[in-house]
C-alpha cells in the first residue's frame, strides 16, 4: 500500500477552500483590470480637456460675452446672441463665409478627381511604376508653411521661375482672381497625393476575381470602372472626402504665408477673418462667435458624410 492510500484525506482539500481561492483571486484580476483602463488612459485625458477642452469652453463662453480686451475679465457680460448678429450683419464675415465654401467645394472636388485619376494610373502593372509610387508622397511630405513659402518664390513676378518659364510677368498672387486660383491650386497639388494614396490603398484590396468575372462576362473598362471599381471605392472616397472637408474648411497656414487674406480680401477665407479679428481687432468675443460657426458648419458636413458612410440595414 502506497503513502497515499494509507492517508486518502490528505488527497482532499476542505469544503469550498479552492472554490473561495479561485474566487477571490478571479474578483482581484477583474477589481485590477477595471481599475488598470481608466488610471491608463486618465494623464491622455486630463492632458486633452486642459489642452482642449478648457479653451473650446471659454471660446463658448465669450462668444456670449460683451468685453473688450482692455476690460477686466469681472466686468465680463452676458449679451446672448449679440455676437453672432453681429457677424450676420457684416459683409465682411459674410463674403468670408461664402468664400470658404465655395474654396473648399472647389479644392476638395479637385482633390478627389485628381486623387483618383493619379491613383488609377499608379495601380497599373508598369515598369519601375515603384518610383512614380514613392514620388507621389514628396509634396505630402513638406510642412504646408515651407511648401507655400517656396510657391510663392517661384511665382514672384521679379524674380520667379514660372514667369521666367512662361516668358512675361504674371502677377500670380496680386490679382483678386489670380491669387485665389494660386493658393487653390497649390493646396491641390499638395493634398491631392494623400487622396491618392487612399484611393490606391483601396484599389491594391480590390478582390481580383471580381474583376476577371466582370471582364469574361464582356464588360467594357468604363463599365468595369463605373460599375464594380468606383462603388468598390466609394468607403475610401468617402472618407478621403470627410478628412479633406475638415482640413480644407480651416485652412490657415498656407493662405496667410502665400497671401495672408489678400488682396482686397480675395483670399479671406474663415480661418484668416478670425485671425485678424482677434489679433488686429482684438476683438476676441466676435472671433470666438466666428469659430464657433466655423466648427458647427464642419460638424454638421462630417455628420452627415459619416450617415452616408454607415452600412444600410437589409431586412
Amino acid at each position: 500500500m502506497s503513502h497515499d492510500d494509507r492517508h486518502p484525506e490528505r488527497l482532499v482539500s476542505p469544503p469550498g477552500s479552492g472554490v473561495r481561492r479561485l474566487t477571490t483571486a478571479g474578483l482581484v484580476s477583474k477589481t485590477a483590470d477595471l481599475f488598470f483602463v481608466p488610471l491608463a488612459i486618465l494623464p491622455t485625458v486630463a492632458l486633452s480637456v486642459a489642452v482642449l477642452g478648457l479653451p473650446l469652453i471659454l471660446s463658448l463662453i465669450m462668444s456670449f460675452a460683451g468685453w473688450s480686451i482692455g476690460q477686466p475679465v469681472s466686468e465680463v457680460q452676458f449679451v446672448g446672441l449679440r455676437n453672432y448678429r453681429d457677424l450676420f450683419a457684416d459683409p465682411v464675415f459674410l463674403a468670408s463665409l461664402g468664400l470658404t465654401l465655395g474654396y473648399t467645394a472647389a479644392t476638395v472636388c479637385l482633390e478627389i478627381l485628381i486623387g483618383l485619376a493619379i491613383a488609377l494610373l499608379l495601380n497599373l502593372e508598369l515598369p519601375f511604376i515603384c518610383i512614380f509610387r514613392t514620388a507621389l508622397i514628396v509634396p505630402m511630405m513638406a510642412t504646408p508653411i515651407v511648401a507655400a513659402l517656396c510657391w510663392k518664390l517661384l511665382l514672384d513676378p521679379t524674380y520667379g521661375l514660372v514667369d521666367h518659364l512662361i516668358g512675361s510677368p504674371v502677377i500670380w498672387l496680386g490679382d483678386p482672381t489670380l491669387a485665389l486660383i494660386t493658393v487653390g491650386g497649390v493646396n491641390v497639388w499638395q493634398n491631392a497625393p494623400f487622396v491618392a494614396l487612399l484611393v490606391l490603398a483601396g484599389l491594391q484590396s480590390v478582390p481580383k476575381e471580381i474583376m476577371e468575372a466582370a471582364r469574361i462576362d464582356g464588360a467594357t473598362k468604363m463599365a468595369l470602372f463605373r460599375h464594380v471599381t468606383l462603388p468598390l471605392l466609394s468607403p475610401y472616397l468617402l472618407v478621403a472626402m470627410l478628412l479633406r472637408i475638415i482640413f480644407e474648411f480651416r485652412a490657415f497656414d498656407n493662405v496667410y504665408v502665400m497671401t495672408a487674406g489678400g488682396p482686397a480680401n480675395a483670399t479671406l477665407v474663415l480661418s484668416i477673418y478670425v485671425y485678424h479679428t482677434s489679433f488686429f481687432s482684438f476683438d476676441l468675443t466676435l472671433a470666438s462667435a466666428a469659430s464657433w460657426i466655423m466648427l458647427l458648419i464642419v460638424l454638421t458636413v462630417c455628420l452627415l458624410l459619416i450617415a452616408t458612410m454607415r452600412p444600410k440595414e437589409t431586412d
